[in-house]
């Protein structure tokens, strides 16, 4: 499958800070700007976060600048694991039947400089597509399937036109892994969201596994959109303009933990998640940082909008996970299943490492989240993302109260 990343909608301006334009229209382009304090890569929420990060650098194999809480070490030793073989880097071995999977289980003890740059680009795709798909579910319900839109890059410097829009990296049991993600407003916190929206199969691998490890959010990265040999120079800042973000908290679907399989499954049409971040230095809120989204939850109908932009970070080939990219398209239905809720789908060639990346729409001339990234096929022609209802709102609105404070 593949994801992409969305495009803002205005944000309320804050003090000393310049708020998100309106798009003026998806079919033109849906655009981002950026709020950050001062508007540039460079400035000193940036410069602290990344002197962090090179201080930190090296952390990875010698466990260096982890710091575990009291009541994650608590919750380690209740699963059975020594929480001083974690410090010593026990948070790289995956004993499957230690995998923490309920959703109370999650733990993400922040680990300073884990996530160097040469670290972030050895991240894989996480990568999902559709093989097969029940024959009753196209009757009447799925819509044709949509052309190939092709993947536009979007403009540089990302931290002017799209700085919400990120990448979240993990670890799996099988290495470094990366997906989209985006940077959201918290209605219980007006001004100082921490929440990022991204897909459920980027932080929990649906049935039969269990949480990923040391998830963080990068927004805006590679802000120059620099190539790989580029990056060989490039300072912490131009990679990681805003610093990075890790997720003391992570909630998905209970349909995508249950359902959830390799491609898709029956989790799919529940496939969406909501990270509560701490930035590893400073104090200052996401939103503060890099503006935030509004998160339509009214999942209109398919045959009711007329347009959706994705963004996202493809990492698969024809692309490698540096560049953000988009696809803005007319959205059709997809069924998986005659018992699922139907999916919107969209043309376009973005690949695996879009997955988790917002789908966007303009609503009286705000741009929306409305999806994100989940399926797609192998050929890499159209990208499907779930509807966000009920559901999703109860979420994220769990979400909010419970760690939006924090």
């Amino acid at each position: 499958m593949r994801s992409t990343r969305s495009v803002p909608s205005p944000a309320a301006p804050h003090r000393g800070r310049r708020s998100l334009l309106a798009a003026t229209g998806l079919v033109a382009a849906l655009a981002l700007t950026a709020t950050a304090c001062g508007g540039s890569a460079g400035d000193s929420t940036s410069d602290r976060a990344g002197a962090a990060a090179s201080r930190a650098a090296g952390a990875e194999d010698a466990g260096g600048g982890i710091q575990i809480p009291s009541e994650i070490a608590d919750k380690l030793k209740e699963h059975g694991i020594d929480v001083d073989e974690w410090k010593d880097g026990a948070w790289k071995d995956w004993d499957k039947d230690k995998w923490l999977s309920e959703a109370e289980d999650f733990v993400n003890p922040v680990i300073e400089g884990l996530w160097k740059p040469e670290r972030m680009q050895s991240a894989k795709e996480a990568n999902k597509t559709v093989t097969t798909q029940d024959d009753a579910a196209d009757q009447g319900v799925s819509d044709p399937e949509p052309a190939p839109v092709q993947a536009t890059a979007e403009k540089t410097p990302y931290h002017e036109n799209a700085a919400p829009v990120g990448k979240v990296f993990f670890d799996t049991p099988d290495g470094p892994a990366v997906c989209s993600g985006t940077v959201v407003k918290d209605v219980n916190h007006p001004g100082k969201s921490n929440l990022v929206w991204t897909a459920g199969h980027c932080v929990h691998a649906g049935q039969g596994g269990g949480w990923y490890r040391n998830i963080a959010f990068v927004p805006a990265y590679n802000d120059l959109g620099k190539s790989e040999a580029e990056l060989g120079n490039a300072t912490t800042t131009e990679i990681a303009p805003y610093g990075n973000w890790w997720a003391d908290w992570v909630s998905t679907s209970s349909e995508w933990i249950q359902g959830g399989s390799e491609t898709g499954g029956a989790g799919a049409a529940y496939d969406y998640a909501v990270l509560h971040v701490k930035p590893e230095s400073g104090a200052k809120s996401l939103e503060e940082t890099t503006g935030a989204l509004d998160v339509d939850f009214t999942a209109p109908s398919a045959t009711e909008v007329d347009t959706m932009g994705a963004w996202g970070y493809p990492a698969a080939p024809p692309f490698n996970g540096l560049k953000m990219f988009k696809c803005v398209d007319r959205p059709g239905r997809l069924s998986l299943s005659p018992a699922l809720p139907t999916m919107y789908r969209i043309g376009c060639t973005m690949t695996g490492g879009s997955s988790g990346g917002g789908w966007f729409r303009v609503v009286n001339g705000d741009t929306k989240l409305v999806s994100n990234t989940s399926i797609g096929p192998e050929d890499n022609t159209w990208l499907a993302g779930p509807q966000l209802g009920a559901g999703a709102e109860t979420l994220y609105q769990n979400m909010s109260r419970t760690y939006g404070g924090r």
